[in-house]
């Protein structure tokens, strides 16, 4: 690779190194106070500029100007600079001829570079050597930053040394009061946290233990392996959890380690509560916790006791939050207090409204990009409700068109004959549309059955005439993705509802432009079994063969979406007492004999005569005679 054309007098070029990012080329300024430089460039051939030390000589007379410079570069980067680790540190310390000593060695803009240069004073023969790049936009400085520079604005770090959690276990919650600088999205997001979520120490961890989680087969593993699904709540959560303790407690290279200390484990479940999320969320992030020390475990040296008696603290915790913290209400009338309830026949009627209008605007102004768009949504609200029990959204959200020929597009599908969730036409005339299911939430536990049924007429319709020109329209409006989207349902972009809180936040959108409330579709499945389960429900389809399409059973209803269950139980026992109750003081009373009780003086036993004159027969006979009630 060629050297960065430094064209100023007295520099001199020696060897080249390379690491798996990074390829460095030293540069030897000579200047009346010498200095070194490292040419850097990066895979994409990004040239940078790397200002590492100046020698010994000249640290009397300079050294005030290099930590002026270092600390007014952490200022202008408000100390969120990319620090280099790893492999990538180490060829930079031996080719600059670094004390190993230094520990840092971070990564800024050049822009801010030769601000900061000029701002302190820094020799201009220093300054000349950055002519050839001032105009390159992309480039960087690296710097080496000894500790004692960085000693001002460095933050201990938790992460522990040896493989072991944090002892003692805290017996109790911080206190926790929100930040001001409180942000919902506290996570290390890839977009705007790169130079951490690709650093070396963290993709090695999480590759493991994505490796540890998922593999199909992992004996040192605690039950089967992750879906698909589960590995992304998990991999959600430990951002969430890094992010935090980047943001707040300064930690600056997260890793997860830090999931072996409690004290930190215990702060962010505090600044859960404090931010009022839900205890299943923190729940979520405990299991997920639990689900780290695991990982740890499997590796060399995790036989630690202390990893045993984390799993325990953790357990114990996740307990006292489930007990302590109160779940979200579902009820139906406090749902509808907040304007967060549709009652089944407003639900109907709104879908209906939908549908008739979509059909109608498309006889009037043709097969334009906002009909399209309004069928297409009539279409997608008739599948969520009204025509059908209501399937599970990732089912709907997975449906794949009759054009689609390709092989099944769920990422944890082994089966190499399956189609996928499919909507498939059976026959034009008379027109006949049947959904398969074989990828639902219970697919596990039912043996891999798979749900399917013919849709109803009406739905099949209207599913039908979106099909057709109105679907292509909008694949034809979306130019950046055209037939390349293979489900039946799309967002505004031409693409398909693949994250569940997309599809969310567009139902919402479209049911308030209906009139309706900002109500999640996944409510619409209690709205169902609501009414289906009240004593005014109508005629309608078998509790049965209704939950089977829902995919979950009867049980489950009572459970989970029956919040009126219980009340309405015991309400109607206690009516019910009403009319026992008429029935008993309306009865007759059958007349009885006159039964006396007698008992002999030698015995303790009780006899029953029918009269005074009768005999009492002696306990002490041969044999026993079996005393019976006239």
């Amino acid at each position: 690779m060629q050297a960065l054309p430094l064209t100023q007098s007295g520099i001199q070029q020696r060897g080249l190194m390379s690491s798996s990012e990074y390829t460095f080329k030293l540069v030897q300024v000579c200047l009346p106070e010498p200095s070194k430089l490292v040419v850097m460039c990066d895979k994409r051939k990004r040239q940078c500029v790397c200002l590492c030390q100046v020698y010994k000589s000249c640290l009397d007379g300079l050294l005030p100007n290099y930590q002026a410079f270092y600390r007014v570069c952490s200022r202008l980067t408000k100390h969120q600079s990319t620090l280099l680790s790893g492999q990538d540190k180490q060829l930079l310390v031996a080719l600059a001829g670094m004390d190993v000593s230094v520990p840092h060695v971070a990564v800024v803009s050049l822009a801010v570079c030769c601000r900061a240069l000029k701002l302190c004073k820094v020799p201009a023969a220093v300054l000349h050597a950055f002519d050839d790049i001032r105009l390159k936009p992309a480039s960087q400085v690296v710097l080496g930053l000894p500790e004692h520079i960085l000693a001002a604005h460095a933050q201990p770090s938790p992460n522990p040394v040896q493989l072991q959690m944090t002892t003692p276990f805290p017996v109790t919650l911080p206190e926790c009061a929100l930040p001001a600088d409180f942000k919902k999205q506290h996570g290390l997001l890839a977009k705007l946290h790169k130079h951490l979520v690709h650093r070396a120490v963290l993709a090695q961890h999480m590759g493991e233990f994505k490796s540890f989680s998922t593999s199909p087969f992992q004996l040192n593993r605690k039950g089967i392996a992750h879906s698909s699904r589960t590995w992304q709540n998990s991999e959600k959560h430990v951002y969430l959890f890094l992010g935090y303790c980047h943001h707040y407690q300064q930690v600056s290279q997260p890793t997860l380690q830090l999931f072996l200390s409690s004290p930190l484990i215990a702060q962010f479940v505090s600044f859960h509560i404090a931010a009022g999320h839900s205890q299943l969320y923190i729940r979520n992030f405990l299991s997920c916790a639990k689900c780290v020390l695991r990982w740890w475990q499997s590796k060399p040296g995790g036989n630690h006791p202390s990893f045993v008696a984390g799993l325990e603290w953790l357990q114990t915790l996740g307990l006292q939050v489930a007990d302590q913290l109160p779940r979200p209400s579902k009820d139906p009338k406090g749902l509808a207090d907040i304007g967060k309830w549709m009652c089944a026949a407003d639900l109907v009627h709104t879908i209906h409204g939908a549908e008739q209008q979509s059909q109608a605007q498309m006889q009037q102004h043709g097969v334009t990009v906002e009909t399209s768009r309004d069928m297409h949504d009539a279409a997608l609200a008739a599948m969520i409700f009204s025509h059908l029990p209501p399937v599970r959204l990732s089912c709907i959200r997975s449906l794949v068109g009759p054009a689609y020929l390709g092989p099944c597009l769920h990422i944890d599908c082994k089966e190499p004959s399956c189609e996928g969730n499919r909507l498939s036409i059976m026959s034009e005339s008379p027109l006949l549309m049947r959904i398969s299911l074989p990828h639902h939430k219970n697919a596990r536990k039912w043996g891999k059955a798979v749900i399917e049924f013919d849709v109803p007429s009406d739905l099949a319709q209207l599913v039908h005439t979106y099909l057709g020109a109105p679907r292509k329209a909008l694949l034809e409006h979306h130019l950046l993705i055209g037939d390349a989207c293979p489900y039946v349902f799309m967002d505004m972009h031409g693409r398909g509802f693949v994250a569940a809180a997309v599809l969310t936040l567009y139902w919402q959108k479209w049911l308030v432009s209906r009139g309706g409330v900002p109500m999640n579709p996944s409510m619409c499945r209690q709205v169902f079994v609501d009414e289906r389960q009240s004593d005014s429900a109508t005629a309608g389809p078998s509790n049965q063969g209704a939950a089977m399409v829902m995919g979950h059973s009867v049980k489950q209803w009572d459970k989970w979406y029956d919040m009126q269950y219980h009340p309405r139980l015991a309400q109607n026992a206690v009516d019910g007492m009403q009319s026992w109750r008429a029935a008993m003081l309306q009865s007759h009373t059958l007349a009885a004999p006159d039964l006396t009780l007698s008992t002999a003086l030698h015995c303790g036993h009780v006899l029953v005569s029918d009269s005074e004159e009768s005999r009492y027969q002696s306990c002490c006979s041969d044999s026993d005679i079996d005393i019976e009630l006239d």
